[in-house]
């Protein structure tokens, strides 16, 4: 291997890495969480299938740009007529920005005709940390065989305005088509873009 090639492999392993804990075409880790009907959801539940971790904020203006528009609850519809596990994930803690109850999360999704598999509760925000997911939204996208395909936003237009929606290059939706078509994901790793979570501490 000449220098030149040595270089190009250790930023493709460093473009690659989400953090030290979690990688891109590495296994997602596994998790169990509650959802709004106080049943545990697991992972590794719905291996075999692609699944999308949505962490999310009711409050958090960019991802009311993705809910106000329709643009994330389209991506929901679409993908769950093709077997596609969605999975939204409150990480916000206690007394802080972005948390709900279990009736309001219910009531957000059925007032936005939003339609994930679950809306889970990670008030400890330990499965958030395990995925380094740093915003909301930051979406992850996992494959049949439990390996982490794609992390980082949702689109390419980092900002909180519904018109730019349209004109942004759909990570989510792009990744899913590829994956759902036998082909890889070109754009593997982005840079995720909205609010901080509101993590316990």
């Amino acid at each position: 291997m000449s220098i030149k090639q040595f270089f190009a492999a250790l930023a493709l392993g460093v473009s690659l890495s989400v953090s030290a804990s979690i990688k891109v075409d590495a296994p997602a880790p596994d998790f169990t969480l509650m959802n709004t009907q106080g049943e545990a959801v697991s992972l590794s539940d719905y291996q075999g299938k692609y699944v999308v971790l949505e962490w999310t904020n009711h409050e958090c203006p960019y991802v009311v740009k993705h809910y106000n528009s329709d643009n994330m609850q389209g991506l929901q519809r679409k993908y769950a007529e093709q077997d596609v596990v969605w999975l939204s994930i409150i990480s916000s803690a206690q007394g802080k920005q972005g948390y709900v109850t279990a009736e309001q999360a219910d009531e957000l999704t059925a007032s936005r005709n939003a339609a994930p598999k679950h809306v889970l509760f990670d008030t400890s925000g330990e499965v958030g940390k395990k995925y380094s997911a740093k915003t909301t939204p930051h979406m992850y996208i996992i494959d049949p065989a439990g390996q982490l395909r794609y992390a980082g936003g949702i689109d390419s237009i980092k900002s909180a305005n519904p018109a730019d929606i349209p004109k942004a290059e759909n990570f989510v939706d792009v990744g899913l088509s590829a994956l759902l078509a036998g082909n890889d994901i070109e754009k593997k790793l982005t840079p995720p873009y909205g609010c901080s979570i509101k993590y316990q501490s």
